[in-house]
Order: structure tokens, then sequence, then C-alpha cells
């Protein structure tokens, strides 16, 4: 009789074990999806939160004043020969070696055909023939280009990086563009400036 009920005391202990293991190996599995659950939630969530900052892209301030120099010639110009008033001007960032200002290019020989906006280039640290041999090959948009060896032109606009875009008239910004141009973009200048 005692060996009868030390076998079943043996048998269940060994099935509590047993559904110990079990409940461990479904627990582990478990925890992970939820985990890998609840974190992929909250990082989607954070891409849609419309808190992030984003900077004011209608901005209606003065242009800076700034001295440079003119790419093609070397000669030294001050802002405001370069922006007339009573004129519209796009204002492009750009470098040779940004490859989003390769991507929107063709807009920009595109609105240069139009004749309804000035279009000037900022060659942004760049090196001078590389620049020279992007203008080459893709075409030159701009009626004007000058040169921003360090960045610190941009800066004054405000600019971010390349390519960025400032939409000017009377020597005022009307809309700032960042990242890389596209028709929609385009249109929407166009209607601005009607």
């Amino acid at each position: 009789m005692d060996l009868v009920i030390g076998n079943t005391n043996i048998f269940w202990r060994s099935c509590e074990f047993l559904a110990k293991k079990i409940m461990k190996n479904k627990i582990l599995p478990f925890t992970l999806i939820l985990f890998f659950g609840i974190t992929f939630y909250i990082f989607y969530k954070g891409l849609n939160d419309s808190n992030i900052y984003t900077p004011d892209i209608n901005v209606k301030n003065n242009i800076p004043v700034f001295n440079t120099k003119i790419f093609f010639s070397d000669e030294k110009v001050k802002s405001s020969s370069i922006f007339k008033l009573d004129k519209i001007y796009l204002l492009n960032i750009w470098s040779s070696w940004c490859v989003p200002c390769r991507k929107e290019h063709p807009l920009l020989m595109n609105l240069k055909s139009e004749n309804e906006i000035n279009i000037v280039g900022m060659n942004y640290k760049d090196n001078f023939k590389n620049a020279e041999n992007f203008l080459k090959e893709l075409g030159n948009p701009y009626k004007e280009i000058f040169v921003d060896i360090d960045g610190t032109i941009a800066i004054e606009w405000g600019a971010y990086g390349v390519p960025e875009s400032f939409l000017i008239y009377n020597n005022k910004i009307i809309k700032k563009y960042i990242g890389p141009l596209n028709q929609k973009l385009i249109n929407e200048m166009k209607l601005l400036i009607k």
C-alpha cells in the first residue's frame, strides 16, 4: 500500500514538474511576442506623432545680408546685388555630393524654362571641379550661383542641410522648402507667385 501511495506521489510530482516546464516554455515565447508587439506599437505611434518639432516654413523674414563670391568668376559680391526688389527668386542650396539635389535638378531645369522665377543657386561646402561637372552633366538652371565654402551663409539663412530652397519676393522669404523639391511643391510655388 505504501508503495502504491509513494508511486502515486512520484507520478503527481512528475506531472507538476512537466506542467511547470510546459508553462515556462509557453510563457517565454508569449512574453517575447508581447514585448516586441508593445515596442513596435510605441515606435509606430512615435513616427506618427504630430508633436515632433518642424521648423516654420512660412517665414516672412528679410533675407540675410552677406558677402560672397560668384561661382564662375570668383568675383566678390554683396547679397543686395544678387536679389533685386520687385522680382521673384528661388534660392536653391545644392552640392554636387548631394543625392537628393540630383533628384530635384530636372525640376529646376523645367522651372528655368518657364521664366516665372529667377533661380539662384548657393553651392554649399563643395569642391569647385565637382560642382562644375555636376552642372555640365545635368545642366545649369541658375541665373546666378554664389558659393558658401564653409556653410556660414546657409546658417544665416536658417538652412538645416541640402537641398533647401527659399522663395523670395522684395527681399523677404515667402516660403521655405526643406528637402528636395517635387512637382507638387513646384505647383504650389507657382500658385503662390500668381
